[in-house]
């Protein structure tokens, strides 16, 4: 259960992650977003006194970085990796400002909720997790918009001549992998019962390695969130095994960018070899 509740936090901005990637994208901006969006919501809890309507502007600030990005991506033709390696860099001076680099907290039952509260015996953050894997899975594998994702990344402009809103599927991953970022914030700060500017470096890394190695091809058009929850729970397994064990935090960098480049010459493999 621990371990599940740890692999919650990377697998909820991995499905996001997942949906850009299958469309021949990515987004760097997602640990920015998760540290922007805790400062958000804390900040707006204590100004206004009311939790829900931080939690609310907390998702929404997620949202609006996803939108920006979708939109200088889709509309303006900008590189996704440049633009949101540029979103990165501007979400965390923003939560660097609006905190004059210092910690916000709050203990209110409602705040702490997401992040400390049960479902039964079940943590709250292993519930959101599967309510996000069953909501975009049933996304990529039972509606319109699933083809559209997957055909966009396949080939884009055979997707356009085919008729799909190519910008719109672009504005709306994006969208989708800032709400799943700023779900992840709003999670840790109520765990932590505290926003912090710099929590989240590092998580686009972390998100990325479990889409790769669940399968998702970087090159787009092909991917599932089922593997993506399995690569998470690897990341999961293979840390905390680490942590019991006494490894060297810096021999645990070493191993898991070892296992990434496996995971990716295993799956060239697998391809090369049905290709011939």
């Amino acid at each position: 259960m621990n371990v599940a509740r740890q692999v919650s936090i990377n697998a909820i901005v991995a499905c996001g992650m997942t949906l850009v990637i299958i469309t021949g994208g990515i987004d760097l901006s997602v640990g920015s977003i998760v540290g922007l969006t805790g400062c958000v919501a804390l900040i707006s809890m204590n100004s206004s006194g009311s939790d829900y309507f931080g939690i609310l502007l907390g998702l929404l600030s997620g949202a609006a970085v996803g939108l920006t990005n979708g939109i200088l991506v889709a509309y303006f033709r900008l590189p996704p990796f440049i633009m949101t390696l540029a979103t990165l860099t501007a979400a965390r001076g923003v939560a660097l400002e609006i905190t004059q680099g210092q910690p916000i907290t709050r203990s209110t039952p409602v705040a702490i909720y997401l992040g400390q509260g049960f479902i039964g015996p079940v943590p709250v953050p292993i519930c959101l997790m599967v309510i996000i894997v069953l909501a975009t899975h049933f996304i990529l594998s039972s509606t319109p918009m699933g083809s559209y994702i997957y055909s966009v990344g396949g080939n884009e402009e055979a997707a356009r001549l085919s008729g799909v809103k190519v910008g719109r599927i672009k504005v709306f991953v994006y969208v989708v992998s800032g709400l799943c970022s700023a779900l992840t914030g709003l999670i840790l700060t109520a765990r932590l019962a505290s926003a912090q500017p710099n929590i989240g470096i590092g998580f686009e890394l972390d998100a990325i390695a479990a889409v790769v190695l669940g399968g998702t091809s970087l090159m787009g058009g092909e991917g599932k969130i089922t593997g993506t929850l399995l690569g998470a729970f690897v990341i999961g397994v293979l840390n905390n095994g680490f942590n019991l064990l006494n490894v060297s935090p810096y021999y645990q960098m070493i191993a898991m960018g070892l296992v990434i480049v496996i995971a990716i010459l295993f799956d060239k493999f697998l391809k090369t070899k049905v290709k011939a």
